[in-house]
């Protein structure tokens, strides 16, 4: 019995050691194979960098990763050259997963087609960077002291009247206003309802577009041929020799003021804005009845209190090396403002004394304070646009007696603006209640100073 009860026992014993060393081996096994995968995974077994020449035509198993090679031996026939110039691409072992997913996949078809589609192109090497300035303000700084541009096409006679003075006889009347009206080549039809609508000239009234050279000359074919017939057709186009950019605005306010110092010396006052706004040049012209054009005069939607932006992605952002005071000086928005001639003239001579700034606005505040102007706010100029109607509950969805009393208002569409001077001059319209605009100086508050300036459309939107 004891032996038969040993006997049993060594069995038993050999039976769990043969299972122990079974489920050993697959553990080992299953660690191999795993180990395997991860190496395959891993692309260990590729050298770290490999060139691959990617057609522009390339179809999309190319563009996801898909295994050049096996492509080749499916149709050994088709080159990979094509008549098209092929892409270069340099990338580094691990923005190459997908090629080794490739391989693994090849096993399983069915999840292939699925992880392709869940795949994403591969990026190219030279995108630039989010974070990246969109402005070399190096290069700025290193060319600021190039002011000089030519005038291209000019309008030497603009500001002469008919007619000689009665008392004196020594020159030709006085211009009572000039419009300057800031604008790109590929904008002929901002400027046509401009000249059409608000812009239009008169007997006192004269109108000129301030021009540069496109950036962009291919997207615009012909464009010098445009400019020169338009000039031929209007007499009003003024084009300086400088690319016509964001940050080249200053050229172009330090040129047209060197112009009208040239040109039109004895003009009395100036409104100086963008196309893309709607002006009441009638109360424009009511408001400078009580103004003597002799003396120092700037009106418009003033800001003060303005911190630089230096967030890079911002199109306002100017870095500290090259404006490192906290706060900006006074300005006025570009979308349009009201100078006398007395004051054009001395912000001439002072815009050559300060060094030139990206942002026109503000270095045009600069020379204010170099002369020491302190500009007028004006309730009715809105450079920054007007308030949506759920923010101002007496304001209906573009109400005609509303822009009635307003100057200047920024951000509207070439069909708003011709639509909105019809609408103001049609003899049947009738506003009995008057709105009153808000009036006191415009201040940024706390939560819109770091935002960018005049980046949102403000205009109310139709329905």
């Amino acid at each position: 019995m004891v032996m038969m009860m040993l006997m049993r026992r060594r069995r038993s014993c050999q039976v769990k050691g043969d299972v122990m060393c079974t489920i050993l081996l697959l553990v080992l096994f299953c660690l191999l194979f795993y180990v395997r995968q991860v190496l395959l995974s891993s692309n260990w077994d590729k050298p770290a960098w490999k060139l691959e020449i990617i057609r522009p035509t390339s179809s999309s198993r190319n563009l996801l990763g898909t295994n050049t090679a096996k492509v080749a031996k499916k149709s050994p026939k088709q080159s990979p050259v094509t008549h098209s110039e092929p892409q270069i691409l340099l990338s580094e072992r691990k923005s190459k997963k997908p090629h080794a997913k490739s391989k693994a996949e090849s096993k399983s078809p069915k999840k292939s087609k699925s992880r392709q589609k869940k795949a994403k192109p591969t990026k190219q090497t030279n995108v630039p960077l989010p974070t990246m300035p969109p402005f070399d303000f190096e290069g700025y700084l290193r060319a600021k002291d190039n002011r000089n541009f030519k005038l291209l096409i000019n309008q030497p006679e603009k500001c002469q009247m008919g007619g000689w003075e009665q008392a004196g006889g020594s020159h030709m009347s006085d211009l009572y206003m000039l419009i300057a009206v800031k604008s790109i080549a590929a904008d002929f039809d901002k400027r046509q309802v401009v000249r059409r609508t608000w812009g239009k000239e008169d007997s006192s009234i004269r109108t000129v577009f301030l021009l540069g050279v496109p950036r962009n000359r291919s997207a615009l074919p012909l464009w010098d041929q445009l400019l020169t017939y338009e000039s031929q057709t209007f007499k009003d186009i003024l084009l300086w020799d400088f690319e016509d950019t964001f940050f080249n605005l200053t050229l172009k306010e330090t040129h047209f003021l060197e112009w009208v110092n040239s040109t039109c010396p004895h003009v009395r006052f100036i409104f100086k804005g963008d196309a893309d706004v709607y002006v009441n040049i009638e109360n424009i012209l009511e408001l400078l009845q009580s103004q003597k054009s002799e003396q120092d005069l700037f009106i418009g939607d003033i800001i003060v209190n303005a911190k630089p932006i230096r967030r890079r992605t911002s199109k306002y952002f100017v870095p500290e090396f090259v404006y490192g005071a906290a706060l900006y000086p006074s300005y006025a928005g570009g979308g349009g403002f009201v100078m006398s001639g007395y004051t054009a003239r001395r912000l001439s001579s002072a815009c050559q004394r300060v060094e030139l700034f990206p942002i026109d606005d503000v270095f045009l505040g600069m020379c204010l304070q170099l002369i020491g102007i302190k500009p007028s706010r004006h309730q009715g100029f809105r450079t920054f646009g007007i308030p949506r109607p759920s923010a101002a509950p007496h304001l209906q969805t573009f109400d005609p007696c509303f822009y009635r009393e307003l100057m200047v208002v920024h951000s509207l569409s070439v069909p708003q603006i011709w639509l909105m001077w019809n609408l103001l001059h049609d003899p049947k319209l009738s506003c009995h209640n008057r709105t009153r605009p808000t009036s006191g100086p415009f201040r940024w508050r706390a939560e819109e100073r770091e935002s960018d300036y005049g980046d949102e459309r403000m205009f109310v939107s139709h329905d």
